[in-house]
């Protein structure tokens, strides 16, 4: 059963979500202020939060920051703030989706179970790139092999380090596929992804450094992440 947790001060408002998703098959729990959020969310570790903005003790952007510390549970906030100012910042802090006050149970149900699609879409996905990642790979001149940990580019050995290994190991094998950096640093580094964060585009410019001219067959997608290009 997946389990949802709610985070909603308005008991009104908490009561009528959890019918519809107790309805609709979830295990909800719910905490109706911020630290009781952190504290069940480490507790019962559900696969799914949907979060209030305006809360007591710790408001919704305090929780989501925190929470993002460590965790990439997909979260839904709901809010009566409608600017768009104020939903950039959500989305900015780790937020995945976003619903404004008032809202129907059917739609909230229903960005429910698409967010859930997509973590369940990305998650096989990954595993399917780890299952085909022992096999050597070329691109032209260049050769990989994981298992003895070489990278070879006409013959020549590349000093690559763990990381960048598996960047460009990840991009050889699928030649033409954008990758968006939040996936990039969830398969190669296994954390979440923060916007703030610069690790895979330093760790990007460090590898196209080293292959020289064939660095150039990298290419940045612009507002997504980075791609090999398909010969």
């Amino acid at each position: 059963m997946t389990t949802l947790l709610l985070v909603e001060d308005s008991t009104e408002l908490a009561q009528a979500i959890i019918r519809a998703f107790e309805s609709a098959g979830y295990c909800v729990y719910h905490a109706a202020d911020g630290e009781a959020a952190l504290d069940l969310h480490a507790r019962r570790q559900p696969d799914i939060m949907i979060l209030d903005w305006m809360l007591p003790k710790l408001d919704g952007l305090a929780v989501l920051r925190t929470l993002r510390e460590t965790s990439v549970t997909p979260v839904l906030m709901l809010t009566a703030r409608g600017d768009e100012v104020d939903r950039v910042i959500g989305l900015e802090v780790g937020a995945d989706d976003y619903l404004t006050k008032p809202f129907s149970m059917r739609e909230l149900v229903a960005r429910v179970r698409a967010m859930l699609r997509r973590v369940e879409y990305i998650a096989q996905t990954m595993q399917a790139d780890r299952d085909h990642a022992e096999q050597p790979v070329a691109h032209g001149a260049l050769r990989l092999d994981p298992a003895s940990h070489q990278a070879t580019l006409g013959g020549e050995p590349l000093d690559l380090s763990r990381t960048e290994f598996a960047l460009l190991d990840l991009l050889l094998r699928n030649p033409g596929r954008a990758f968006s950096r939040a996936y990039l640093m969830e398969t190669v580094w296994e954390e979440a992804y923060m916007s703030s964060d610069r690790s895979v585009d330093n760790a990007m410019a460090r590898l196209r450094k080293k292959l020289g001219d064939w660095g150039e067959m990298i290419e940045t997608v612009w507002g997504v992440g980075y791609r090999l290009r398909a010969q």
